[in-house]
């Protein structure tokens, strides 16, 4: 920042570093808003990187931290090649610079529209976004529905900010969600991946769950997952994705990682459930029924969130080595540590003995198995013996043993 000031720009730190510094959190990431280019910025920093088509957008590179700088958004009356809106009034291109009071407009929440001026360390704000801080009120500029419009994926990030920040969502923006939630179909699926990822990696993932039931956004990202959750398991609810996303939030605040095909396992588990009995209930094999499941839940699933192909293969694994844990004897516990996805696999196999759909017996069996040494293991394994002719009824028949009289 100062040496864009150095070279004779303007320079803040702004969003959420500002927002984050505020409430006594340690940001993330810091970003900066400029009234240079991003021509101007590449030349002043030779670690510099453009990126974006949409939004033109600098990236500092200083070791492994990265630095976000964006110009000014200007207030552009009309469209033109620098922007260009969609029928629907989305934002597809948005390249016109301005001034900082122009810049202000054009973000989302008065609460992230708050600059931090290095020249006196002061906070600018414009749209009463200190007001809002102080109440903790999470509040869209300019109209609701407009704003949606300009970009649906707003309604994703207002239900984040909302849950992370513990704030409460202003009656407009809320009311406006539940009215324009529909918007998010017309969004890549590749680019709701990635807001999947914000929204459940990020330590609140219950809560977050929860609101986009609320507003009607999880049936649009997990259709199928909202249905199964319509329906109960032997007159239960099904609780596997609740104790998954319990369970992953708890390990984000012990400073534990989560894996995102982990979680995506668990969402759509009980989709891939359903769908592999009602293959069955139609003569399938169970073994065809369960791989056919596995296709049709995915193929469906990347319409609406667009999986990576190497996440897809590894919710298959997990799913696929869930029936090996019933095989005890033999060689085939051994070879199954051995998997790559063990580690996985298992930890799934605790979350189903817990929320009732696998034994808890087998579940602690696993769980002595893999820590006990080599000859704990094969006592384990080894198959019980059978009782000869126990169930043929025949009476056994003795041969007598010669002796030197008898000969």
């Amino acid at each position: 920042m100062y040496r864009l000031q150095k070279e004779g720009f303007e320079a803040y730190l702004v969003g959420g570093c500002v927002r984050d510094l505020l409430l006594g959190r340690e940001p993330k990431d810091f970003d900066v808003a400029t009234n240079a280019d991003p021509e101007q910025v590449r030349k002043v920093f030779r670690n510099c990187r453009l990126i974006g088509r949409r939004f033109r957008l600098a990236h500092v590179h200083f070791g492994r931290e990265v630095i976000e700088v964006a110009t000014f958004r200007g207030a552009a009356e009309q469209q033109n090649d620098m922007q260009v809106l969609n029928k629907d009034g989305r934002l597809l291109r948005d390249n016109v610079y301005g001034t900082i009071e122009e810049d202000v407009w054009r973000r989302d929440f008065t609460v992230n529209a708050l600059y931090y001026n290095i020249k006196n360390f002061s906070v600018v704000d414009y749209v009463g976004g200190m007001d809002d801080h102080k109440a903790g009120t999470l509040r869209l500029i300019g109209d609701p529905e407009t704003r949606f419009r300009e970009d649906p994926v707003r309604m994703l990030r207002a239900v984040r900010f909302a849950v992370k920040l513990g704030f409460k969502l202003h009656g407009d923006c809320a009311q406006s969600i539940h009215t324009s939630a529909e918007l998010l179909y017309s969004i890549p699926p590749a680019r709701l991946y990635d807001e999947v990822l914000k929204l459940f990696l990020s330590g609140y993932a219950l809560q977050t769950f929860e609101a986009l039931r609320h507003y009607g956004l999880f049936q649009i990202l997990f259709p199928d997952t909202e249905k199964s959750l319509a329906t109960e398991d032997n007159g239960f609810p099904r609780l596997l994705l609740i104790k998954a996303l319990e369970n992953s939030d708890n390990r984000i605040a012990e400073g534990k990682t989560v894996t995102a095909y982990f979680l995506l396992s668990a969402f759509l588990w009980e989709p891939y459930q359903l769908r592999a009995k009602e293959l069955m209930s139609k003569g399938q094999a169970e073994y065809v029924a369960y791989q056919e499941a596995a296709n049709d839940v995915l193929a469906r699933q990347v319409k609406s969130t667009a999986l990576p192909r190497h996440i897809s293969l590894a919710i298959r694994e997990v799913w696929g080595l869930q029936p090996k844990f019933n095989y005890c004897f033999g060689p085939r516990p051994g070879r199954l540590l051995t998997h790559p996805r063990f580690r996985a696999a298992f930890d799934f196999l605790l979350l189903r003995a817990d929320t009732g759909g696998a034994e808890a017996e087998l579940a602690n069996w696993w769980t002595r198995f893999q820590f006990a040494d080599e000859a704990e293991q094969l006592k384990m394994t080894k198959p019980p013996r059978k009782r000869a002719n126990a169930k043929s009824g025949r009476k056994r028949t003795y041969r007598k043993k010669s002796t030197d009289k008898d000969a």
